[in-house]
């Protein structure tokens, strides 16, 4: 566990989560009273950082505490598709900002990118995606042109895969392709699932701009993401939740743009 002077009462959010997060795979449920006392802190400024965890999907929120979800494996896409996050949704607003009518785009599988196509109802776009949610979230108008790409369809996690899905590729050149990600490291972007990774992975080969969004949690996770995307030097664009550290800056190429949302902490 990180150690600091208990006298260090200003410490910033971000300092605090990382904390809370290691307390957390030690004992997996903290009381709020806890916390206060550890970090010299008022009730508030804790129940924020509870907020904020609960939020994003990182930890589970009970009456008077927070408990562990298992920070080992990464929820599955269910469980995250019904967590309400001010993130998530700022997130999607900044990549939205990005899309141009009349060009060609793929959108991933990602709890994040389904409020990316809730945003671009009625735009001249076309949109390539194996998500189930992506596709009928695009369908409100008659605008944007949507194709779903077939296959067998992951019940769990909504999206379609097959080798014919590969092939069908081919045929296109994206101007951008999203994608979210559930783990960044120095070593690329990785997500959970083998058929997923195939898809996208192709998509990237297949696209002029790669956006991806992740927020700073995800940098460095421990939590299990076998399946590598790309590597770090192939991202264009990076849509995250707060500063990108120096560190972590040097893993991507220099022309990399950073776009990080400012949160208010608790959010």
């Amino acid at each position: 566990m990180i150690k600091f002077s208990r006298g260090e009462n200003n410490m910033n959010q971000a300092s605090r989560l990382l904390i809370i997060k290691q307390m957390l795979n030690e004992k997996d449920e903290l009381t709020t009273k806890d916390l206060a006392e550890y970090f010299k802190v008022s009730f508030d400024t804790v129940r924020r950082d509870v907020l904020r965890l609960a939020s994003t999907g990182q930890a589970v929120r009970f009456h008077g505490g927070i408990m562990n979800n298992n920070l080992n494996d990464v929820p599955g896409y269910r469980t995250r598709s019904h967590v309400r996050s001010s993130v998530k949704a700022s997130m999607a607003a900044a990549a939205e900002k990005m899309v141009i009518p009349k060009r060609l785009y793929f959108i991933g599988a990602s709890t994040t990118l389904v409020l990316l196509c809730q945003l671009l109802n009625k735009k001249n776009i076309t949109v390539i995606t194996n998500s189930i949610d992506n596709a009928l979230n695009l369908s409100q108008n008659t605008l944007p042109r949507v194709e779903l790409l077939g296959g067998q369809l992951d019940k769990g996690n909504r999206y379609t895969y097959s080798l014919e899905t590969l092939t069908q590729l081919d045929s296109f050149t994206f101007d951008t392709i999203f994608v979210g990600t559930s783990r960044v490291c120095e070593e690329g972007i990785y997500v959970v699932d083998k058929d997923d990774a195939v898809i996208l992975k192709k998509a990237i080969m297949r696209s002029k701009r790669v956006v991806v969004i992740a927020e700073q949690y995800k940098f460095n996770s421990e939590q299990s993401s076998p399946y590598k995307l790309a590597d770090c030097f192939e991202i264009d664009v990076l849509i995250t939740d707060n500063k990108l550290s120096e560190a972590y800056r040097k893993w991507f190429k220099k022309t990399i743009e950073v776009k990080y949302i400012k949160v208010k902490e608790g959010e």
